[in-house]
């Protein structure tokens, strides 16, 4: 197993540009694998914390320090992976924040670094550990908790995806004392997550179900069940182009084989047979509209020479739902898919090689866009 040694420039960019953004497709995003069709991605998250120490949103600034070192190192030698990246966020450039919240490697609070009162200022010492190259698992250390262990994979594939988080987190806890506790679990900073520290959550496209006017019984359906349904960053986020994250909300008193089992069997398989359901009716009773929409966003991706992120989102989910159900036999969902990341504003600057402002960002996007659609019929 090899690493890349933490470092210590002024920015630590040196790090993040060693995710090669030139790759066809992260493995989490290939739109490939079981019920990939409503299904992007899943993802199992385990929140841990190391006895000893107070909780991030308590800790003083050197507690975090001494976290930050111990778990950095523990990490890179606890043979995780092929090859693991370390990023020191603390020395990283905004733009390479951004990129890592993009690619769904950390959280958006985690790019941020604020933790509240007891925080030590705008950098506080934080960083995340990378499996390379197809970035299926990431660390974040010292977010809301001292250590978040996320693995995800492409299509509907929770149990695959708990797996291997089990298996990196023994891995860790060979090397790391976590705080636990014999009543409750796992300790963690907030109490939803006390338990098995599990979360389970599925990134959807849900488009029929939107044009229907039936997404928000979806979210009083979630609601009701103690599910969490977000936008397309998680917490926090607006859900955009009509996807959504849906994600069980308390982990106390659950074991992880009843959540998987619930989220694989009952939850997620019932919200893809209603956007399947939407999806057949629409095409029966009015097929011509839902080809129209997706052909006149083509156009506007294929021809439009100043496009906003939002608006591309939506263009794009649009085409994703003529290609899945077959209406547009010349696109490939699988491309439209990858480009929902690459037209990020992070992502955006980074193949452009330079820093750029709005709007710069709306035509470069547009631009990229023209060039990647102009071949498609």
């Amino acid at each position: 197993m090899s690493t890349d040694a933490p470092g210590r420039g002024p920015d630590g960019q040196g790090q993040v540009r060693q995710i090669d953004l030139h790759r066809s497709r992260v493995e989490w995003l290939r739109g490939e694998g079981r019920l990939s069709d409503v299904v992007l991605s899943s993802r199992v998250r385990l929140a841990r914390n190391l006895a000893g120490f107070p909780f991030p949103n308590r800790a003083s600034r050197s507690d975090r320090v001494c976290v930050l070192d111990l778990c950095r190192d523990r990490i890179l030698n606890a043979g995780l992976a092929e090859r693991m990246l370390w990023i020191d966020l603390h020395h990283a450039a905004p733009i390479d924040r951004s990129l890592l919240v993009e690619r769904h490697l950390i959280s958006k609070q985690h790019a941020k670094g604020k933790l509240g009162v007891a925080s030590g200022g705008p950098e506080e010492p934080r960083g995340v550990a990378v499996a390379m190259p197809h970035e299926q698992l990431s660390i974040m250390v010292n977010e809301e908790d001292h250590l978040r262990i996320q693995v995800m994979r492409t299509g509907f594939d929770l149990a695959d995806a708990l797996r291997e988080a089990d298996e990196v987190d023994d891995k860790i806890e060979r090397r790391l004392d976590y705080a636990f506790s014999p009543r409750f679990g796992y300790l963690t900073a907030c109490p939803t997550n006390v338990g098995t520290g599990a979360r389970f959550s599925v990134m959807l496209h849900l488009p029929a179900l939107k044009m229907a006017n039936e997404i928000d019984k979806v979210k009083r359906a979630a609601g009701d069940m103690a599910l969490a349904i977000r936008g397309f960053y998680g917490e926090g986020s607006e859900a955009v182009g009509d996807f959504y994250q849906l994600s069980n909300q308390t982990t106390l008193g659950k074991a992880e084989h009843f959540l998987l089992h619930d989220m694989e069997h009952e939850i997620i398989p019932r919200v893809v047979e209603y956007e399947r359901l939407a999806r057949r009716q629409l095409v029966e009773r009015r097929g011509d509209l839902v080809a129209d929409q997706a052909y006149r966003a083509l156009g506007v991706l294929r021809h439009a020479r100043l496009m906003s992120s939002e608006e591309a989102m939506e263009c794009l989910s649009r085409v994703r739902l003529g290609a899945v159900l077959g209406l547009m036999p010349g696109i490939d969902h699988q491309h439209v898919t990858h480009l929902m990341l690459v037209i990020q504003p992070a992502h955006l600057q980074r193949l452009a090689g330079r820093e750029m402002n709005q709007a710069e960002r709306r035509a470069g996007r547009a631009d990229l866009l023209r060039r990647e659609l102009a071949s498609v019929t």
